[in-house]
């Protein structure tokens, strides 16, 4: 139904997840889901300044943020 359809997006947005830039081309970038390898088109205007190919972002609360590799 509708509100099936509804309600499922806005889960999806609030969901935390992390992904991993795998490319960028013009001003649009593919993100790789590093759970279920889903990739997603989303405009650089929403990323972080520092976003860049193998950077690896978190989103959550309809945020991106750039996570620091562990050492």
């Amino acid at each position: 139904s509708e509100f099936v359809r509804i309600f499922r997006n806005e889960v999806f947005f609030m969901e935390p997840k992390d992904y991993i830039v795998k490319k960028i081309e013009g001003e649009y970038a593919t993100l790789k889901d590093k759970e279920t390898g889903e990739e997603l088109f989303i405009a650089l205007a929403l990323l972080p300044a520092e976003t860049d190919v193998g950077v690896h972002l978190h989103y959550e609360m309809l945020e991106y943020t750039v996570v620091k590799d562990e050492k």
